[in-house]
């Protein structure tokens, strides 16, 4: 027993102790306050994960449902055995082996439906998706490509008439001027079918007028490198890429620098006519040595390692190198026979150089003085005499020359010097240079910044060029903007010549890379080029701007549309000026011409053209211009059943001045003005559609002009209504025949006409009441037509219950309610 005493009182002391904080953990005490926020704190944490199924509770709760039996239900519910597979049943079992493959048949029906409307719709979501995209790509380059110049804002300008085509505003410039001068010239040479002349000429004489020495350089390189035979027609890059071609751009572009750099000795020369000491023979050789006194021997102290004497009193190599530079062989020659037998080798490879037509020494001679080059002229401290042996055996292609060549110029000109291709490369020492790494090195390794072409563009655009890059060092000068009018023109005159790399779709970026075409040559979106160049000035100077669109006209878009044709349809749609564009209607319904006229011929009918300005207008809804346009271009079908079309939607409402239904019912007028003098070219039932309508036209208009009588019997004339109960038949069976413009208008018809019979029915007894007390004979007489009023009515409700038409619920009740009134 004390046992156990003992056994509680240690349990009960090892209690208090824990109560006292005696254990591990120490005792916390807290005031009513503190217990508070601890348990506003726990219930906020708790309640914060049950929050949105409470809300559930207490939003559906208050519109009497009970989410828990809900979840409920919706937790029994399950899909898992509509679809799940069937269970076998035995082959003996017929009604259960019938019902598994009907529901197999079921199941596999729904499964495959399900699976091509979720392709089907994939297919759709991503074809909008690229559409979509596709389009806003296209409107992200057009304002990429825009012009920065400032836009007039202040208003449309006027619009030209035929007598005087030229706008009254232009926006051109008077550079634009020239140039839209010169290419409406050369078009309208086209269009007469005489000998084109060369465009590229024609622009450069134009330039000539801006007084710009920079812009007078471009065109003259453009001139130079456009002087190549086209032979294939369809693809200018393969004519390009063909090493007959690519000899010939070498060679050009050779010319230019030469003569370019021929002009730069006259001019210093002839700025130091002191100090040069020019005399002896003119010609090159002496221009030559001048130029050597001044240049080389004026800064003798960086040309202390001048080898082999001198001829003339002059260094040898500087004069033989700079012979090279201006391209005069025969004076190289000259000089080199000068210096006596010391040069016996050298004048055999001038001679030779000089007796090729293509300025070229054949392999072996070319091995020989590469020879030369290694075993004695590599190490020679004189700086020309390694250039000129560099020069004519394309030696050391890595080294820069800079000793000698220190301009762009001569950079590239040392370089076209240098290029090989084919069987004259050296294979010994595997250093060569084609004309495509030259490309490569200028346009993608050296680029823009090392030519720091945004302050000297002109300098880029000459090395693009010159290295046959037409459409990259065009696209270049495109960006600066005070050159883009000289680069579309340039693109536009490399086009005419056949030199001009294009996309095959016009909708492509302005420069785009096809794979199938050699590196780095891309291709310059010329039809785009145009259209950015157009934009700004085609509302106002439309006769230009169409001359422009006149070099598009061998291009087709993805839809097959002609490209030129699709410009003058959007000018059209964007002017809203069709009269100048595309003519005026006289009269007589002869068309007088408009601006398409001028272009008349091949790919440039302007009947074609009128047509699908027509139809455009027609797909984007602008029904009342497309109606104008197709009696331009004598469609009278379109003319007929668009008329027909617009005019049912509007004949029954009431003719306010300059209302839709105003408009149509003057045009209207007027074209069956046309009808009684010509003959027509359209079917009968569009014909008929459009004569019953009219008629309508007149019923309404008399109608809301309150003249009963009169708009009772147009509608009596039309036979669209019987008049008798005995007319109901034949009045139903020819409703069948007529055409839904006229169809969906019979509600207001039915409506109308009963509207009027109520009218008239309840004036006519008014009159009848106040003659009560005449004689019995005129009572009779008054009595008749309110007998016939009725008689009409009673018609046209028979009429509208068995017509094959479902007329408004209201409809009927009113002919109904109306008819009663007159009983």
């Amino acid at each position: 027993m004390d046992n156990d005493f003992s056994e509680l009182l240690s349990q009960a002391e090892q209690l208090a102790n824990d109560i006292d904080g005696v254990g591990e953990l120490p005792r916390v005490e807290r005031s009513l306050r503190q217990v508070l926020d601890a348990s506003n704190d726990l219930w906020s944490k708790v309640t914060l994960h049950e929050a949105p199924d409470i809300q559930a509770h207490m939003m559906l709760a208050s519109k009497g449902v009970d989410l828990t039996q809900l979840s409920q239900k919706l937790d029994t519910l399950s899909t898992r055995k509509t679809f799940e597979p069937l269970e076998p049943v035995p082959e003996a079992d017929i009604s259960s082996y019938l019902k598994n493959e009907v529901e197999n048949v079921l199941l596999s029906l729904v499964e495959g439906t399900h699976r091509r409307a979720s392709a089907a719709a994939d297919q759709r979501l991503w074809d909008s998706i690229r559409q979509n995209w596709s389009k806003e790509m296209r409107q992200m380059f057009n304002a990429l490509h825009g012009s920065s110049r400032p836009l007039d804002l202040q208003g449309l300008p006027e619009t030209s008439t035929l007598a005087d085509i030229a706008p009254v505003h232009s926006r051109l410039d008077h550079m634009e001027m020239a140039y839209a001068k010169e290419v409406i010239d050369y078009n309208n040479r086209i269009i007469q079918g005489v000998v084109r002349p060369q465009l590229v000429q024609k622009f450069a004489t134009a330039a000539e007028s801006f007084n710009n020495l920079k812009v007078n350089e471009l065109w003259e390189i453009v001139r130079y490198m456009s002087h190549i035979a086209p032979q294939f027609r369809d693809n200018p890059l393969l004519l390009r890429t063909s090493s007959p071609t690519q000899n010939q751009l070498i060679l050009q572009a050779r010319k230019y620098l030469e003569d370019r750099y021929k002009r730069y000795m006259t001019s210093v020369v002839e700025g130091n006519l002191a100090r040069a000491c020019r005399g002896g023979i003119p010609g090159t050789l002496s221009l030559v040595r001048s130029f050597v006194d001044l240049r080389v021997l004026g800064g003798l102290q960086g040309m202390l390692g001048l080898e082999d004497g001198q001829v003339d009193k002059k260094p040898i190599w500087p004069q033989l190198y700079y012979c090279l530079r201006c391209g005069d062989i025969d004076a190289a020659l000259a000089c080199a026979t000068q210096a006596g037998s010391q040069m016996d080798d050298l004048c055999a490879i001038l001679g030779a150089l000089k007796s090729s037509p293509e300025r070229a020494l054949d392999p072996s001679m070319e091995s020989t003085v590469r020879f030369q080059y290694r075993c004695n002229i590599r190490k020679s401290p004189d700086p020309f005499k390694r250039a000129v042996y560099c020069i004519l055996g394309a030696c050391d292609v890595s080294d820069e020359h800079s000793e000698v060549a220190k301009t762009a110029d001569d950079y590239l000109w040392f370089k076209l010097c240098q290029i090989r291709e084919g069987d004259r490369t050296d294979a010994r020492s595997g250093e060569n240079i084609t004309l495509q790494h030259l490309q490569t090195l200028i346009s993608q390794d050296y680029g823009e910044t090392h030519y720091n072409a945004l302050e000297q563009p002109h300098v880029y655009f000459q090395m693009l060029f010159l290295t046959g890059q037409y459409e990259l060092a065009l696209e270049f000068l495109w960006r600066i903007d005070k050159l883009k009018v000289h680069a579309v023109h340039m693109a536009i005159a490399l086009h005419e010549s056949n030199l001009l790399a294009i996309p095959n779709s016009p909708e492509s970026p302005l420069l785009c890379e096809d794979p199938s075409d050699q590196k780095p040559h891309r291709r310059l979106n010329l039809a785009r080029l145009i259209q950015y160049y157009v934009r700004r000035f085609n509302l106002t100077d439309m006769r230009e701007a169409l001359h422009y669109y006149y070099f598009l006209r061998g291009m087709r878009l993805p839809s097959g549309d002609n490209l030129f044709r699709s410009c003058i349809s959007n000018l059209s749609m964007e002017s809203r000026d069709f009269g100048t564009i595309l003519g005026r209607l006289e009269p007589d319904g002869c068309r007088a011409p408009g601006l398409i006229d001028i272009f008349n011929g091949v790919q440039a009918e302007p009947s074609e053209i009128i047509e699908m300005v027509g139809s455009n207008l027609e797909k984007k809804g602008l029904f009342e211009d497309a109606l104008e346009v197709y009696d331009l271009a004598g469609n009278h079908e379109k003319v007929m059943s668009l008329m027909s079309s617009l005019l049912s939607q509007v004949v029954h409402l009431v003719s306010q001045q300059g209302s839709l239904r105003f408009r149509l019912a003057a045009k209207a007028t007027d074209v069956a003005h046309r009808i009684d003098g010509n003959k027509f070219r359209c079917s009968d039932e569009t014909y008929r559609t459009f004569k019953t309508l009219r008629h309508l036209l007149e019923f309404f208009d008399k109608y809301h002009a309150g003249e009963y009588v009169k708009a009772l019997e147009l509608i009596a004339e039309s036979g669209l209504i019987p008049s008798k109960t005995e007319e109901v038949e034949n009045r139903v069976n020819n409703f069948r025949k007529l055409g839904d413009e006229i169809c969906h208008n019979f509600p207001q018809i039915l409506l109308a006409t009963m509207t009027i019979l109520h009218s008239l029915y309840n004036r006519t007894r008014g009159n009848a009441n106040m003659s009560l007390s005449s004689s019995r004979l005129e009572y009779s007489m008054t009595e008749k037509p309110l007998q016939s009023y009725r008689e009409q009515a009673k018609a046209i409700t028979s009429f509208a219950g068995t017509m094959p038409y479902r007329l408004p619920g209201d409809t009927n009740s009113k002919l109904v309610q109306m008819e009663i009134l007159m009983h």
